[in-house]
C-alpha cells in the first residue's frame, strides 16, 4: 500500500503583501498528477491546510477543487486534521459530505476518541489501513486550568494530556486491528511540536502553547504506531533518530529564510506493517533568494539574476562597512525594468550604526519612532539638554502627519 504524507499548506498565504495563489495552484496541480503517477492509495494532510482560520473564496476554491480531482483518481482515502492555523468548525463544516467522496476530515477532538480512529477499507471492502487522525490538541482540549498554578504545572499538564489523549487513540486502534485478526499498519497523524525540532528563522510556525513551549518528546507516542505523520514544522525531518516518525514540512518556502530549502512529500511504502519512506521533491514554482553582503555583492547578484531573465522575489539584507542610506535608490535603479521583484531590502548597517542595537537580534520592528529619532541625536552627538525640545518639535511634526492622514482617509 502506497501511503502520500503532505502538510502545512497554508493556502491563501502572503509574502509581504504579494498573494501566492498561483503557486499554490501550481503545488496542487503537481501533488493530484503525482498521486496518479505513483498509484498512491491514501493522501494524509497533517494539518494547517490554510494560512487562516478564514480562508478567502479563492483558498477554498483551490482546496475543494483539489479533493474533487484526487477523489477520481487512483487514490482510495484522503484524511484531513486541523492544524493550529485552521479553524476546527470550518473544517469540519462539509465533513459529512466529503466523507461521500472518502475523504475523512477530523477538525477537533470529540468526547469519544473513537472518532479519530478510521479504519480504511480497500476495493472489495477488507480493512486495508488504521489511521489514528489527531488534530491539533487545544490547551482547552488537554488541559483543565487550576488556580494558581506554575508556568510548570501547565507543561507537565499539557504534555500529560497530549500522552494521554495519543493513548486512548492509539489502544482503540490497536483493538480494532486485533478484532479484524489482520496485519495492517497503524498510522499516527498529529500537528504538534516534538523536542528537538528544527525550525527557520521567518517560517512562520508559532509556538502552540501561550506559556508553555509544551516540546513533546517521542515517548508520547505509542509503540503500536507503524508510522507517526506530523505536521507544524515547515522543514522535513525526522523525529528522534526515527525513519517512521517524520515531519514533511511545508510544501512552499514560507518565507526568504526557506528560500534554499528543498521542499518535499513523504512517499510512505508498506508491506504488511513494515514502512519504507521516500521523499519526492517538490518542484520549485516561484523563485526566492535572499541576498546579503556589502553594496559590490548585492550588485553583482542583482545583475546576474536580471541577466538571466528571472522572475524571482527577492529579499535585500545589506551588511557593508558603509552606511549607505540611499540604497533603496541604489536598488531600485537595478531592479528597474527587470523581471525580478524586491519585496524587502534590510540595511543592518543602518541599525547597527545610526540606532545603536542594545542587542544582536533588535530590528527596526523593535523600536516605536521615537526610539528611532532619540537614538538619531545620540549618533549625531546632539547635547542632552537640546534633546527635549527637539523630541517635542519632532513629536509635534509626527502628530501633524498623522492628523493629516486620518483627514485624508
Amino acid at each position: 500500500m502506497k501511503v502520500l504524507h503532505t502538510s502545512d499548506w497554508h493556502i491563501g498565504r502572503t509574502l509581504y503583501g504579494r498573494k501566492r495563489y498561483e503557486e499554490f495552484e501550481s503545488f496542487l496541480t503537481w501533488l493530484a498528477e503525482t498521486i496518479q503517477q505513483e498509484q498512491i492509495d491514501a493522501l494524509l494532510i497533517a494539518g494547517d491546510v490554510f494560512d487562516t482560520s478564514t480562508p478567502s473564496n479563492r483558498a477554498q476554491e483551490l482546496y475543494y477543487r483539489f479533493l474533487c480531482r484526487v477523489a477520481t483518481s487512483s487514490c482510495r482515502h484522503i484524511v484531513v486534521i486541523a492544524g493550529n492555523h485552521d479553524s476546527p468548525s470550518f473544517l469540519n463544516a462539509p465533513k459529512e459530505l466529503l466523507r461521500a467522496i472518502d475523504v475523512h476530515v477530523i477538525g477537533s477532538t470529540t468526547e469519544s476518541p473513537d472518532d479519530e480512529v478510521l479504519v480504511l477499507q480497500n476495493h472489495d471492502g477488507s480493512p486495508e489501513l488504521i489511521v489514528c487522525a489527531v488534530p491539533y490538541l487545544r490547551d482547552r482540549d488537554i488541559r483543565v486550568a487550576e488556580v494558581g498554578e506554575s508556568i510548570d504545572d501547565k507543561e507537565r499538564k499539557l504534555i500529560e494530556g497530549i500522552r494521554t489523549h495519543y493513548f486512548e487513540v492509539c489502544e482503540l486502534a490497536e483493538q480494532k486491528r486485533k478484532s479484524l485478526d489482520v496485519e495492517i499498519p497503524i498510522i499516527a497523524m498529529g500537528h504538534l511540536f516534538t523536542a528537538g525540532g528544527q525550525t527557520i528563522d521567518g517560517d512562520g510556525v508559532r509556538e502552540l502553547y501561550v506559556g508553555s513551549l509544551a516540546h513533546v518528546t517521542s515517548g508520547v507516542f505509542p509503540e503500536c504506531i507503524d508510522y507517526l505523520a506530523l505536521g507544524h514544522l515547515h522543514v522535513p525531518q525526522i523525529v528522534n533518530g526515527s525513519d517512521v516518525m517524520r515531519y514533511s514540512g511545508s510544501p512552499l518556502p514560507m518565507g526568504f529564510g526557506e528560500a534554499k530549502q528543498e521542499k518535499s512529500v513523504c512517499l510512505v511504502e508498506f508491506t504488511g506493517k513494515e514502512a519504507k519512506v521516500a521523499l519526492l521533491t517538490v518542484p520549485v514554482f516561484k523563485r526566492l533568494e535572499r541576498i546579503r553582503g556589502g553594496w559590490d555583492e548585492i550588485a553583482a547578484r542583482l545583475l546576474e539574476i536580471s541577466a538571466s531573465q528571472s522572475d524571482a522575489w527577492l529579499e535585500i539584507v545589506y551588511e557593508g562597512e558603509d552606511v549607505a542610506g540611499d540604497l533603496r535608490e541604489r536598488v531600485e535603479a537595478l531592479s528597474a525594468g527587470t523581471l525580478m521583484e524586491v519585496l524587502r531590502i534590510k540595511n543592518n548597517r543602518v541599525i547597527d550604526r545610526v540606532l545603536n542595537r542594545s542587542h544582536d537580534e533588535e530590528t527596526l520592528d523593535d523600536l516605536n519612532v521615537n526610539d528611532v529619532f532619540e537614538r538619531c541625536l545620540v549618533m549625531h552627538g546632539v547635547s542632552e539638554d537640546q534633546r527635549p525640545e527637539l523630541l517635542r518639535a519632532y513629536q509635534e511634526t509626527i502628530t501633524s502627519l498623522y492628523e493629516d492622514d486620518v483627514q485624508a482617509q
